[in-house]
């Protein structure tokens, strides 16, 4: 038997709607990596884009367990001397709370070209509402 390899061309892509409301960072970010790849179908070839879109909603009621609400630090390096800013998880989710989710899916994405543009398929809101609902988005319940 051949290896089958899906064509660029014949990749179907979907877009997927996912309710962040009471779901644990660290456990959803794996499962949406997986996703964004497009590990979950199985015409999965580790060298094409074939992920699909994923839309997350409700992003500033992501849980975080244990103590990292006040513990867990997020660093931005502006790349000029001195230029490290450090906060912890409680004052990112008042500022942004979509980089909390966008920080965990992204540390779950290998460090290639191809991750980068898989990646981009990602769409994180902090409300309820998303300006996607053209592209005929289905819930996905994790």
């Amino acid at each position: 038997m051949k290896t089958f390899l899906p064509k660029v061309d014949e990749i179907e892509r979907k877009w997927w709607v996912i309710d962040a409301d009471g779901q644990v960072a660290g456990r959803m970010a794996a499962r949406v990596a997986d996703i964004l790849r497009g590990k979950h179908k199985p015409t999965y070839t580790p060298h094409l884009d074939c992920g699909d879109f994923v839309v997350i909603v409700n992003a500033e009621k992501v849980l975080l367990t244990g103590n990292k609400e006040t513990q867990k630090i997020y660093e931005d390096y502006s790349g000029y001397p001195s230029g490290l800013k450090r906060q912890v998880a409680k004052v990112v989710r008042e500022k942004n709370p979509g980089r909390i989710l966008e920080q965990a899916i992204w540390g779950m994405m290998p460090r290639t070209r191809l991750s980068r543009a898989q990646y981009r398929k990602l769409k994180v809101y902090a409300g309820a509402t998303h300006p996607h609902e053209a592209q005929k988005v289905e819930k996905l319940e994790l």
